[in-house]
């Protein structure tokens, strides 16, 4: 059943001042059940797993929370409602390109969704991300910064080593980095470039804590050990995107989405 996006607001307005992670699950649990929400993006919580990715990445409603590159808003609708009115949700896009009809089309659908419902969004920041473009929020503001397989689209522009460093100068000490990425076979040596949209874990690690953060858990919770990475077509090829067409659309809807790594990482105290 479809929950009115009032009965959200209302437990958010009554929520303790400092969060539990029980009371962080009951809020997400109202909000992934909102009517706010489609039902072609609540069919996808099945292989994206959004209340306990955000759980093990220590979310709470009175953070202040920056989600990089949020495409059209699928983690918005999850992200945004939970801290509205307790913490602060930046959105870092990628930035305007007058020249782009595509990039200008995404950022204004982005815009209008947020301002079509200014009880869930209202207080939401939109800042950008790209070459030579990273003040993503204010320095050393942010509890969370957490990023949904953006990884192999920074390496494919060349500027992935920016990227995390814009995401570490806006992090207080001590807060954390949540990273999902689509899994790359580790016996298959990475493309610089991720061509294919899938990242080796190993080299996603290396590449993150040279930008100064450190690893501190792992979470299989968006494993997937039926993607067999080997796609002509990529990544792409799995659902939701079927690259390939009708050409062996059932086998790829059999697999789902990719196999990914969760991480997380923290920026150390005195940094």
């Amino acid at each position: 059943m479809m929950v009115a996006m009032a009965g959200v607001l209302a437990l958010a307005a009554c929520a303790t001042t400092t969060s539990t992670r029980s009371s962080t699950a009951a809020a997400l649990d109202r909000i992934l059940a909102g009517d706010h929400r489609s039902a072609e993006n609540r069919a996808r919580d099945v292989y994206r797993h959004p209340r306990e990715t955000l759980l093990f990445f220590g979310i709470r409603p009175e953070q202040t929370v920056v989600e990089i590159w949020p495409g059209g808003g699928w983690y918005t609708e999850v992200i945004a409602p939970l801290v509205e009115g307790k913490g602060k949700y930046y959105a870092a896009h990628t930035p305007p390109n007058p020249g782009s009809a595509g990039v200008t089309r995404s950022l204004k659908a982005y815009a209008d969704k947020l301002a079509a419902r200014p009880e869930l969004y209202g207080s939401a920041t939109v800042t950008a991300l790209g070459p030579g473009v990273g003040e993503i929020a204010p320095p050393g503001s942010a509890d969370l910064v957490v990023s949904f397989r953006n990884i192999h689209n920074w390496m494919a522009a060349g500027f992935a080593p920016e990227a995390f460093a814009a995401m570490y100068k806006a992090l207080k000490p001590g807060g954390v980095l949540g990273i999902v990425e689509h899994r790359g076979n580790p016996a298959v040596p990475q493309d610089p470039k991720a061509a294919n949209g899938y990242v080796n874990e190993d080299y996603a690690i290396r590449m993150i804590e040279a930008a100064g953060f450190r690893l501190v858990a792992k979470s299989e919770v968006n494993a997937n050990p039926k993607d067999t990475k080997d796609y002509a077509k990529g990544v792409w090829t799995l659902p939701p995107r079927f690259a390939a067409g009708d050409e062996n659309r059932e086998k790829y809807a059999a697999i789902g989405e990719s196999d990914r790594f969760t991480l997380k990482f923290i920026k150390p105290s005195g940094n």
